[in-house]
Parts: C-alpha cells; sequence; structure tokens
C-alpha cells in the first residue's frame, strides 16, 4: 500500500482593490469572534470541541458567521488552547509556580487581526483553468479571486486530494496556503546509506564528502546579525520600519536555503541507489549547553525545517530515510570504532587514537552516521520469529 504526504501548496492571491477590502473585513471579524470564543472558553473552562459548541455555535451564527466559518472557529480555538496545554505541560511556559506560568494560565488566548483561518471544499471552490477562486465572505460570496502559481503547483492541486487551505495576510499580500495529500514512490531497496552530518559551521556534509552551505551562509547570518543590531541600538520610527520589511528575509532565505540542500542530498541518493541517514535531533536545543555568544549561532537554523524537507522530498522520489541517535558520533572513527573524546582534536580536524587515521570531522561525522542507518534499516528487517527446523 502506497502512502501520502501532507504538503502545502502556498499560492499567491491577487485580488482587486474591492476584493481585497473584504478579504480584510473577513479576516478581521473573524478573528475578533475567535478572541471572543476563547474569552467563552476560558471563562467556562470549556476547550473540547463539542462543549464549546454548545456555547458559542448558535451566538456565532447570530452574528452573521457562515455554519462551517462558525466550526473553523470553535475549531480553532479549541487547538490554540490544545498548543497552550502542551506547552505547559512540557514546561515551555515556565516551571509550576513561576510568575510567566500563572499569567500564561490565567489570560484567554487572543487572535490578531491577520491570523490565518481555515477553509474548506464547503466554503471554498477553485477554477484552476482560470487561476480564480471562489470563497465564503460576510458580504457574501467572493468569486473570480485570481492567484498566482507555477504550473507544477497547478498540477498537483488537480492531481492530488485537496483538503483545508488557510487564507492569510502577511505585509500587505495575500495567500492562500493549501494542504494535499501527494501520494508517495514506492521505496527502493537500498544498497547502502547515505550519511548527512549537520552541522553549525557547515550546515551538511555527506558521507560523500560534500559540503552544502558553509562559510557563505555563515558569512550572510552574521551580517544580517549586525544589521539587525545597529537597527535595534538606534531606535527611530524608520529603523523600526526597515526591522519590521526585514523581519522575515532572513527566515526566507533559509527556508530556500534548505530546500536547495534537500533536493541535492535526495538527487544525489536516488541516482545512486542509496537511503538517506540522519541525525535525530529532537530536543537538541534543551539538551546542549552552550555559551551565550554561541546561543545565537546554534538557535538561528532551522535543522528540523531541514531534516523535514528531506524527508518529504525523499519520499515523493522513493528513497527510504533512517533517524539514527547521534550521540558521540563526533568523536567515533568510523573506520575501526574506536570512541573517544580525544578523537577531535578541533572543530574541524579528526585524528582516530586506536587506528591513527586522520580527517575532516564533519566527514567521519557523516560516515558513521552512514554506518548506523544501515544498522538501523537491517535491523528493522530483520525477523525476531525463529525458523522451524525439521
Amino acid at each position: 500500500m502506497v502512502g501520502v504526504s501532507k504538503i502545502a501548496v502556498c499560492l499567491k492571491l491577487t485580488p482587486s482593490p474591492e476584493q481585497a477590502t473584504v478579504l480584510g473585513s473577513t479576516l478581521r471579524a473573524l478573528n475578533d469572534h475567535a478572541t471572543r470564543v476563547a474569552q467563552v472558553a476560558h471563562e467556562q473552562g470549556v476547550t473540547r470541541n463539542y462543549d464549546l459548541r454548545k456555547h458559542t455555535y448558535q451566538p456565532l451564527r447570530e452574528a452573521g458567521v457562515g455554519s462551517q466559518a462558525a466550526q473553523h472557529v470553535i475549531k480553532r480555538v479549541c487547538d490554540a488552547y490544545r498548543t497552550r496545554r502542551s506547552n505547559l505541560h512540557h514546561g515551555n511556559h515556565g516551571p509550576k509556580g513561576s510568575a510567566r506560568r500563572e499569567r500564561i494560565e490565567s489570560t484567554p488566548i487572543t487572535f490578531r487581526p491577520d491570523s490565518a483561518h481555515p477553509y474548506d471544499q464547503r466554503n471554498l471552490s477553485f477554477a484552476l483553468d482560470a487561476r480564480t477562486i471562489s470563497l465564503w465572505t460576510f458580504q457574501g460570496r467572493l468569486k473570480d479571486v485570481p492567484f498566482a502559481c507555477s504550473p507544477d503547483q497547478v498540477k498537483t492541486l488537480a492531481e492530488c486530494k485537496r483538503g483545508e487551505a488557510d487564507l492569510l495576510r502577511r505585509d500587505g499580500v495575500w495567500f492562500l496556503a493549501v494542504t494535499v495529500d501527494v501520494p508517495d514512490t514506492p521505496q527502493i531497496e537500498p544498497d547502502s546509506f547515505l550519511g548527512v552530518d549537520l552541522g553549525i559551521v557547515n550546515i551538511a556534509t555527506t558521507s560523500d564528502g560534500q559540503v552544502l552551505a558553509g562559510r557563505r551562509i555563515n558569512r550572510y547570518r552574521r551580517r544580517q546579525l549586525r544589521l539587525r543590531q545597529k537597527l535595534q541600538a538606534k531606535g527611530t520610527r524608520p529603523a523600526k520600519r526597515l526591522l519590521r520589511k526585514r523581519r522575515r528575509r532572513e527566515a526566507r532565505h533559509a527556508k530556500d536555503t534548505n530546500h536547495r540542500i534537500s533536493k541535492r542530498i535526495v538527487a544525489e541518493a536516488e541516482r545512486t541507489g542509496r537511503g538517506i541517514s540522519l541525525e535525530d535531533l529532537t530536543g537538541i536545543r534543551a539538551r546542549v549547553r552552550q555559551r551565550r555568544p554561541q546561543r545565537v549561532t546554534l538557535h538561528s537554523w532551522s535543522f528540523h525545517q531541514l531534516g523535514a524537507f528531506i524527508t518529504y522530498k525523499a519520499k515523493r522520489a522513493g528513497v527510504p530515510v533512517v533517524f539514527v541517535d547521534p550521540a558521540h558520533s563526533s568523536r567515533e572513527c568510523a573506520e575501526c570504532s574506536y570512541t573517544h573524546k580525544a578523537n577531535r582534536i578541533s572543530q574541524a580536524s579528526f585524528i582516530c587514537r586506536g587506528c591513527g587515521v586522520a580527517c575532516h570531522a564533519d566527514r567521519n561525522a557523516s560516515r558513521v552516521l552512514a554506518r548506523r542507518g544501515q544498522d538501523v534499516w537491517d535491523a528493522g528487517r530483520k525477523s525476531h520469529v525463529p525458523p522451524d527446523h525439521p
């Protein structure tokens, strides 16, 4: 059975001024209603969808909110409170008894005026040939709203099952993020595995010796940091306006770089008939302790996003991906498996105290990850049922 991957196809809407006014008033009104529903949920202590609907669905309908839009408003509120409970449970808002945690627990959730609102097939339709959409608003059905996208995105929307779509406005530009189910390509049987070591100096290093996005991207990040610090220190109105204009530039650059890195890694694995072995970096930010100057560098790159891009691209290409324990991979020798702290003599240099092999530290770590990936793959295929004896 072939599985499916959920991906988001982001369409840029190009509404007329009149259409943009209607979309803006609708989005603001929906978020205002969501804030009021969240207030009711907080006061009544009700955050389950079915129970909250009893208190808020009829008032929403009387206020002019469509049936499907009202259900999405209630679901958004329930999801927001569920996320808050999860963050509180994992200590992301401070320990129990802390002032920050108590303040968050005692405050109802609010929604920004431009927060994304979900639509589905009942209140949103596509005309792919004309490149337009039609959707529900408070002023009635808004038809023939044009959108721009690539031919590949149109093909994906036409051939794959569509799910919910989020309408949002970002920096004055309208977008529609559509969730689609893309069928996975049947996995190949890998001959071996391509290890990928993720790092700060070199974003990704493969076991073939390829270094992807090293010094150049780090120079870019340092330049952006210096510029932000200068503008923040200036504090003038033009400086703040420029900060708002540039606030997503580094995130977009990082996303584009992660797309290009993941595409190269998956293409190389597909070309050579190998799987991909990645580090399981779950909780890395909580585990790793760094000095203050190094924290910005550690937290400024989205390794999770890179891993997610590699995973979904690999699924579409039929390339298996395994996640392995990265513990001591920088201290273990890829040749003899001897592990010692002194093997890693610097950030870039590795000399094994057991067999004497010398190589680049990231290259050695990626080869260790490739071997661990093969071990994980073999262990998953191995049968634990004893064979029948005659």
